[in-house]
């Protein structure tokens, strides 16, 4: 018999903001998938979910490089996508863990459409997105009324992110390390700029919140960083 793969979220960081539902999962879990970076020691995901797992359960820590080299990155989904197979086909519940939601900007979505494709048995479990826990620590309201919401990476190109921000009330730029000036400029070129802030590590002991942006432009955000801004006229 097969066994069943769960993409679960574990949220932004802080260990409570994990669903009921991933803790029964977690419980019941042979194999966990903790996947860390080649630079980067351990999982976080790993770190949240770790309370919850039964003392015999397997870590299998799958390396995912952060590189923007089309090849690397199949052959690395390819390699531990197969590996997840292997455990399936032995009959184990694996859970693939992710921070925030598996099915936003996650790595989970190339290993679910390729084991999709061998008709896998997979089931995803939703988490706290990092903008959600960020819009409630702050007191910040994402959207009332008719506003429109634009969540966007900020890693893509200027054109298109300038695009998003002239037609939204409010915006989450989320992967902001990258260009943190440019994106700061951006911001002010929309009328967006006055009302932006910037949370990194939401939930984590290392959390840090800057407001006036326009004036800290030498900031240097790490990858956890996100900017909620709302348009002046609101």
């Amino acid at each position: 018999m097969k066994g069943i793969l769960y993409g679960i979220g574990v949220g932004p960081g802080d260990p409570e903001l994990i669903t009921v539902k991933a803790v029964n999962i977690l419980k019941n879990i042979d194999v966990v998938i903790g996947p860390r970076t080649q630079k980067k020691g351990s999982s976080l995901a790993l770190d949240i979910a770790s309370p919850y797992l039964k003392p015999d359960a397997e870590i299998l820590e799958l390396v995912f490089p952060m590189v923007y080299e089309e090849e690397t990155l199949n052959t690395a989904w390819e390699s531990s996508s197969n590996e997840i197979l292997n455990q399936l086909n032995l009959g184990k519940k694996v859970a693939f863990l992710t921070l925030g939601d598996p099915m936003l900007y996650s790595t989970y979505i190339y290993i679910y459409r390729l084991l999709s494709k061998k008709a896998a048995q997979i089931e995803t479990i939703p988490g706290i997105t990092s903008f959600c826990a960020a819009a409630s620590r702050l007191g910040f309201p994402l959207a009332d009324t008719n506003d429109i919401i634009s969540i966007v990476p900020a890693t893509c190109e200027r054109k298109d992110l300038d695009r998003a921000l002239a037609i939204s009330d409010t915006v989450v730029l989320m992967k902001v390390s990258k260009d943190f000036p440019g994106i700061i400029k951006s911001l002010q070129t929309n009328n967006l700029a006055d009302n932006a802030v910037m949370i990194s590590k939401c939930g984590h002991p290392e959390e840090s919140i800057h407001y006036n942006l326009t004036s800290q432009e030498a900031l240097k955000p790490n990858y956890l960083s996100t900017i909620l801004a709302k348009r002046s006229s609101k």
